[in-house]
Order: C-alpha cells, then structure tokens, then sequence
C-alpha cells in the first residue's frame, strides 16, 4: 500500500480532487491518499500561520512521517499537481540510503505575487519540498515539537537532516513546474507552482487543457451529472 499525502487548502478544494482522481485513475496498486488538513490536526499541529505562508500545509507537510509512524515510504504532494503516471512508478525509485528524495530545482522564482494575491517567497531549494518522497525511519527529527517550532527556512531547507547527502535526487519530470519549465514528452507528475487553470487569471496557462479534461473525467457520472448540475444551480 502506497501512502500519499497531499496538501489541502480549502481555497484550492477543486485542485486537491482533481489530483487525487488523476492519481487513482492511473495507479496499479493500492495507493492509501490522506490530505494534510489543519481542521484534522487538532491536538498535533498548533504552530501559528506566517504572514507568509501562501497556503495552509506549507509548514503541516512535515508531519508525514510521523503521521506514518516512522515507518516505510510515505509520499507529500502540493495539492496543485496533476499526476500523468503510475504512481508506484515513483515508489519505486525509492533508494534506502536517503532520508527523503525529492526534485532538486535550481531556480528562483521572477514574480514576487502567485495565486491568490499570495506573495512569491524566494529562498534556495524552493519548491524542493513540494513532492517529497519521505523514508520515515530516518526522518524522526520531523517530531511534533520541531515541525511546530523549527523555522520555515530550516525545514524547507532540510536543515532537520544531519548531512545533505541525505536528500536523494528525483528525475525532474516528476515535479514539472508549469510555465517555468519547458514543455517535454515525459512529463510524469505536473505542478501548477505559479497557478492552476482553476484560478481565472491562469485559466491559460501551459497545460490547461489537460487539467480541464482530468476535471471532467472526475465529475463525470452515468445519467448527466452535467446536467443535474446546471439545473440545480438554476435553482
């Protein structure tokens, strides 16, 4: 059983479904998908929101493996991704000798506002944390008390490890940061970083058009969903 954690925000509801169906339509094994949700953490998590923090899990997602019980492979995803592959195709890159794997960008972002009117943080391994691939026997310093207290830059940065040989490499086709990187054939997993096509202003953005068709394929069911909705919001 696969484990995957994925970020939720209630402003981005529709993201964290559509990510979850893309994730299940694909996957030829089990896959277990928890979402990192504040109103579920009563009790764990009581850190303060930064005025900087752009979306609700942007501190919670370091609660994964302890919410795994520190044992086997557990996966974090950003909420605005949208899986193209078998998911168990990424387990399977797992590799014993690190702590956590994860995509290793080499960019700092241009625009200083994102979704939302959120402001753009900029600082080194950014977005490395936004697909994390968590092998949590070795990841015990993420405790209750550090993911509460630590600061964001010491987790982000992955100062929670000993020795930065620690972080094993994912191909980048795994986190593709829409309209920041080149379109290529073998994209597995995309991330919508800047902003998905759920938000008007990037409703054009690269890759649109598959967001939208996975969109559809979610909130299709025999009998015209479709149309019961148009009439239900007619009234």
């Amino acid at each position: 059983m696969h484990r995957v954690f994925i970020g939720y925000d209630a402003r981005e509801t529709v993201a964290f479904t559509v990510l979850c169906h893309s994730i299940l339509r694909r996957t030829r094994t089990p896959v277990a998908i928890s979402p990192i949700m504040l109103s579920a953490l009563g009790g764990i998590f009581d850190r303060p929101r930064h005025p900087l923090q752009s979306t609700d899990f942007s501190f919670s997602r370091f609660l994964a493996p302890f919410l795994s019980g520190y044992s086997g492979w557990s996966l974090f995803m950003d909420c605005d991704m949208l899986m193209l592959a078998d998911i168990g195709e990424l387990f399977a890159l797992a590799d014993e000798r690190y702590a956590v794997m994860c995509v290793k960008h080499d960019y700092l972002p241009k625009e200083d506002i994102k979704f939302l009117h959120q402001p753009q943080s900029k600082y080194a391994k950014k977005n490395w944390s936004s697909v994390m691939l968590f092998n949590n026997a070795k990841c015990r310093t993420l405790d209750l008390d550090y993911v509460n207290r630590a600061s964001g830059l010491d987790l982000h940065q992955f100062h929670w490890l000993p020795d930065e040989a620690m972080i094993g490499e994912l191909p980048v086709t795994w986190n593709h940061l829409v309209d920041v990187y080149a379109r290529r054939p073998d994209v597995r997993n995309l991330h919508f970083t800047i902003g998905g096509p759920y938000f008007a202003e990037y409703r054009d953005c690269d890759y649109a058009d598959l967001w939208w068709e996975e969109y559809r394929s979610a909130t299709h069911a025999d009998g015209g969903f479709a149309e019961l909705a148009a009439a239900r919001a007619q009234g």
